[in-house]
C-alpha cells in the first residue's frame, strides 16, 4: 500500500469515528470537535472528501456556529475537480433543509446554478436533488425555482431555459404527486407562473398555458371566474392596451396566436370583450394594410371567435365583416379576384353576428327583419344595398360552382397520377395536391351552403357550430413542427395567402387551370397546425417592453 493511500485510508477511519460518536452522542451539539474535524476532512483526499459530502449535511443542524464554514467546505466539494465528490455533494444538498427548511432557496439557487452541468450523471444528481426538495417542501421550493423562470436585468438566459426545460420535463409531469395539497399548489403555481410571463417566447407562453389548463382548479367543472381569469392572462400577452402599429408584424402574430389560445375559454363563458373591442378598433380599420400572410390568420381568428359573442359585441363588430365581405365578394363583370377562404371565413363571421342581432344587418345588407325595435329602421329604403349584396352572393356562388367542376377534375387527373406514380417523391407531390383539392373542394361547398340562406328576404342566419370550417377538418400534417423553448419561427411556414382566383377567368369556359386551381389553395389548412398555434414571439419593443437580447419571434 503507497504512503498516499495509507493516509486516505486514515482518513476514512477517522471520518467513521467522528460519525460514531456523534451518532452514539445525546446532545450531539457538545461534540463539537468531531464536527471540526469532519469539515477538516472534506478538504483532503478524494474518498475522505465523498464520505464528508455525506456527513457534514447529515450533522449540520446541531451545530448552527459552524454552518457558514460547514457550508462553504460543502461548496468547495461541489466545486471539486473529481466527478464523484461533485455528485456525491451534490446527493447531500436536500439533506441541509431536512430540518432546516429555512435554507431551502438556497439550496435551489445552489442546485439552479448547477443545471447547466455538461456530464450526465452530474445532471441526474441535480435534477434528483431538485426533486427530493420539491416534495419535502414544494411550495418553498417551487417558489425558490421561479425566482429563475422570469426575466430581470441580471436574468442568464442559459439558466433561464434550463429552469423552463426542467420546470416542463421534470415538475410538471408530476403535478398530482409534488402539488399537495391541491387546491392550495395549484393556486400558487398559477401565480407564480403569471410572475413569470413578463418577456416570455410564444414556446414558452404555450407550454405554461397548457400546464395551466392541465390544473383542476381550471378543469371542466371550474366556474366561468377561472376561464376569466386564464384569458386576462392571455390579454395580457396579446399586449391590448398597446397602440396598434400596422409594421408591428410580431404584435400582430402575438395578438392572432393569444387569440386562438383563448378560444376554448370563450367557449367555456369568458368574455371576449377586451379582444374585440381591440381587434374592432385598432385591426379591422387597416385590415387592407396588413401583410398578406397575416390576413388570412386573423380571418380565420374571427371566424373562430364569432359564435361567442354577445349581442352589443356582435353589432359593434358587424359592420366591418360586412365591409370586408363587399371587398372580396367580386361585382359582377368588374374582374376583382376572389380569395376563396377570405369569403369562407367572414360568410361563417356574418352568419354568426347576423344572428344575434339579426335586425342589423338591415341598414347594412337590406334585409327587412322586424324586431320592434328603432334598431330595425324599417322606415329607411336599403333596396340599393340589398341589391348589390344579393348580387355578390350570386357572383361569388358562379364562381364556386365554376371552381368546383375545375377541382373535381383536378382529383381525377390526380388520382390517374397516382396511379403511374413510381416514387416516393412522386407520390408525396400529389399526395399534397390532393389534400389541397380537398380542402378546397371543402371551403367551396360551405361557401354555397352559407350563399344560399342569404337570398332570403329574411334570411335564418346560421347560429350553432355544426359546419365545419374547411381548415379544421380532420387531417394528418405531412411534416409536424413543435414549440421548443426559446426557438423562432421558421421563416417559410407556409400562410395559406395564396388562394386567390380571378372572378374574370372563373367565369369563362376553360381559361382557369386545374393547376391554378390547386395552387388557389396551396396552404389554407395552415392554421392552427402551423403558423397560427406556434409562434414564438419576440422580446417586447424598445426600453420599455423588452430585454433587447433577442427572444425569438412569433
Amino acid at each position: 500500500m503507497s504512503e498516499n493511500q495509507s493516509e486516505e485510508v486514515q482518513q476514512i477511519e477517522k471520518l467513521y469515528e467522528f460519525s460514531e460518536r456523534l451518532n452514539a452522542s445525546k446532545d450531539k451539539s457538545q461534540n463539537v470537535g468531531d464536527y471540526e474535524g469532519i469539515i477538516k476532512m472534506s478538504k483532503t483526499s478524494m474518498k475522505a472528501k465523498q464520505l464528508a459530502s455525506q456527513l457534514i449535511p447529515r450533522y449540520f443542524k446541531f451545530f448552527p456556529s459552524l454552518s457558514t464554514e460547514a457550508f462553504d467546505a460543502h461548496m468547495d466539494c461541489i466545486d471539486d475537480g473529481d466527478l464523484g465528490v461533485r455528485v456525491q455533494a451534490i446527493r447531500g444538498l436536500p439533506l441541509f433543509c431536512k430540518d432546516t427548511p429555512e435554507i431551502i432557496s438556497k439550496i435551489v439557487d445552489v442546485l439552479v446554478q448547477l443545471l447547466s452541468t455538461e456530464e450526465p450523471v452530474e445532471r441526474d444528481a441535480v435534477h434528483k436533488a431538485l426533486m427530493s426538495l420539491f416534495r419535502q417542501d414544494p411550495k418553498a421550493s417551487s417558489t425558490a425555482l421561479f425566482t429563475h423562470a422570469g426575466v430581470t436585468p441580471t436574468t442568464d438566459d442559459q439558466i433561464r431555459e434550463k429552469v423552463l426545460n426542467f420546470v416542463r420535463d421534470k415538475v410538471f409531469p408530476l403535478k398530482g404527486e409534488l402539488l399537495k395539497p391541491q387546491e392550495e399548489m395549484e393556486r400558487h403555481i398559477t401565480d407564480l407562473i403569471k410572475q413569470s410571463l413578463e418577456d416570455v417566447t410564444g414556446g414558452e407562453f404555450k407550454m405554461f398555458m397548457d400546464f395551466l389548463t392541465s390544473l383542476s382548479i381550471f378543469g371542466g367543472k371550474a366556474p366561468q371566474e377561472r376561464m376569466q381569469e386564464l384569458v386576462e392572462i392571455i390579454e395580457g400577452q396579446a399586449d391590448l392596451n398597446a397602440q396598434f402599429e400596422v409594421s408591428d408584424t410580431d404584435h400582430i402574430d402575438r395578438l392572432i396566436s393569444c387569440l386562438q389560445l383563448a378560444l376554448p375559454f370563450f367557449a367555456r363563458g369568458a368574455p371576449s370583450s377586451k379582444f374585440l373591442n381591440y381587434l374592432n378598433i385598432h385591426i379591422m380599420p387597416v385590415f387592407d394594410k396588413l401583410p398578406e400572410e397575416r390576413k388570412l390568420d386573423l380571418l380565420k381568428a374571427l371566424a373562430d371567435i364569432s359564435p361567442y359573442t354577445t349581442a352589443q359585441e356582435a353589432r359593434q363588430l358587424l359592420p366591418s365583416i360586412v365591409q370586408l365581405l363587399k371587398i372580396y365578394m367580386p361585382a359582377r363583370k368588374t374582374g376583382e379576384e376572389m380569395n376563396f377562404t377570405y369569403v369562407e371565413c367572414l360568410l361563417y363571421a356574418f352568419h354568426h353576428l347576423a344572428h344575434k342581432v339579426p335586425n342589423a344587418t338591415n341598414s347594412l345588407c337590406g334585409y327587412k327583419i322586424v324586431t320592434g325595435q328603432p334598431s330595425d329602421r324599417l322606415g329607411e329604403d336599403f333596396s340599393e344595398l340589398n341589391k348589390d349584396f344579393t348580387e355578390r352572393l350570386t357572383v361569388v356562388e358562379d364562381l364556386t360552382k365554376a371552381t368546383m367542376k375545375k377541382l373535381t377534375q383536378g382529383m381525377t387527373e390526380h388520382n390517374k397520377a397516382m396511379s403511374a406514380a413510381k416514387t416516393d417523391e412522386e407520390k408525396a407531390s400529389i399526395k399534397t395536391k390532393k389534400l389541397n383539392t380537398t380542402t378546397g373542394l371543402r371551403t367551396c361547398n360551405n361557401i354555397l351552403a352559407m350563399t344560399k340562406p342569404l337570398h332570403a328576404k329574411v334570411p335564418p342566419f346560421i347560429g350553432d357550430t355544426n359546419l365545419n370550417l374547411s381548415w379544421k377538418e380532420a387531417t394528418k400534417p405531412l411534416a409536424s413542427t413543435t414549440a421548443t423553448i426559446g426557438a423562432k419561427r421558421p421563416a417559410n411556414s407556409s400562410n395559406g395567402s395564396g388562394n386567390n382566383v380571378s372572378a374574370k377567368k372563373g367565369r369563362g369556359s376553360g381559361a382557369m387551370q386545374s393547376q391554378l386551381v390547386n395552387k388557389a389553395f396551396e396552404g389554407i389548412s395552415s392554421y392552427g397546425a402551423g403558423r397560427g398555434g406556434n409562434r414564438n414571439w419576440g422580446g417586447r419593443r424598445g426600453g420599455g417592453r423588452g430585454r433587447g437580447q433577442g427572444r425569438g419571434r412569433w
